[in-house]
């Protein structure tokens, strides 16, 4: 059985990986765009997941020199996403020590690349079981901070997370969150059709998607939301994510009250053995339970 941390800890812990957060995004966000060069890593099946700046190294530098502070008795791995697929260590230690700190120095990097907004950094501290009990994002563009522990409730710039509140003109919208790659997926057509018939079941006026985020981005723009959703389709290609694009965000959803698993409805498999992706299963966010149960029934048992 893996040892436990106090309240206390956690606090402490969670204090630091904001630190960290906000140095590497404030350091981001400095960065002169005309200076970027584009590097692609053989990982996944697009660019938006193969793509890989000296921002994305630098960052995950700044995190790792943080999060080194630690005191040596709390035995913690370190997942990075850019030291991850150079390194087969760091990846393998997340089996051998009660928890590591999974990060994802530059979600969206693709939107970072191209000036647009939908980038951010995201830590988490996630147990060997694959349980996450600490998730931090930090949105550089707009400065925003989220940030939740597990069992202390969700915060957005260090108050209690709290859902905006939509109009009742806007307020029978659903919004569906998606990646580019959504559009491109075999099964994209019966998901459409899927998502047309659960805001049909649920009495929404309209159905609307929104591209151009990050995975973090994606689910923070969710958790945002009265009608929302961020969902990823299952796929055999590697892909459809990793454990780093997922904890923090995963923390923070359930300690808002939202929803997030596999999009058949389990537990997001945090931890997997055999891979990082996420492709297995795919990814579901939602701004409600009834949303998620409704999506969850119209994809896989109409």
């Amino acid at each position: 059985m893996s040892p436990k941390f106090s309240v206390e800890q956690l606090t402490g812990l969670c204090d630091i990986a904001i630190k960290a957060a906000q140095q590497a995004g404030q350091w981001i966000e400095k960065v002169d765009h005309n200076t970027l060069q584009r590097n692609f890593k053989n990982v996944g099946s697009n660019e938006a997941s193969q793509l890989v700046t000296e921002v994305d190294i630098a960052s995950e530098d700044i995190i790792r020199r943080f999060l080194q502070k630690l005191p040596g008795q709390l035995d913690i791995a370190f997942v990075g996403e850019e030291s991850a697929s150079s390194n087969c260590n760091h990846v393998q230690e997340r089996f051998e020590k009660p928890w590591f700190w999974c990060v994802d120095p530059l979600d969206g990097t693709l939107a970072f690349v191209e000036g647009r907004p939908g980038y951010a950094v995201s830590i988490a501290l996630v147990e060997k079981s694959g349980k996450p009990l600490i998730g931090v994002v930090y949105d550089p563009a707009r400065q925003t901070l989220y940030h939740a522990i597990l069992g202390q409730g969700s915060y957005c710039d260090l108050r209690p997370f709290s859902r905006i509140e939509e109009s009742q003109e806007t307020s029978k919208v659903l919004t569906v969150y998606a990646d580019a790659s959504f559009k491109t997926h075999a099964r994209y057509e019966m998901a459409v059709k899927a998502l047309e018939n659960c805001a049909h079941a649920l009495d929404f006026n309209d159905l609307t998607f929104s591209y151009g985020n990050g995975a973090v981005k994606n689910a923070c723009d969710v958790l945002g939301s009265t009608n929302a959703c961020y969902l990823k389709l299952p796929k055999k290609e590697d892909g459809g994510g990793s454990i780093w694009d997922y904890a923090a965000t995963s923390c923070i959803a359930h300690e808002s009250g939202a929803w997030v698993s596999d999009s058949y409805g389990q537990i997001l498999a945090l931890n997997r053995r055999d891979s990082t992706f996420m492709n297995h299963k795919g990814i579901l966010f939602a701004s409600n339970t009834l949303l998620a149960k409704c999506i969850i029934d119209a994809l896989w048992h109409s």
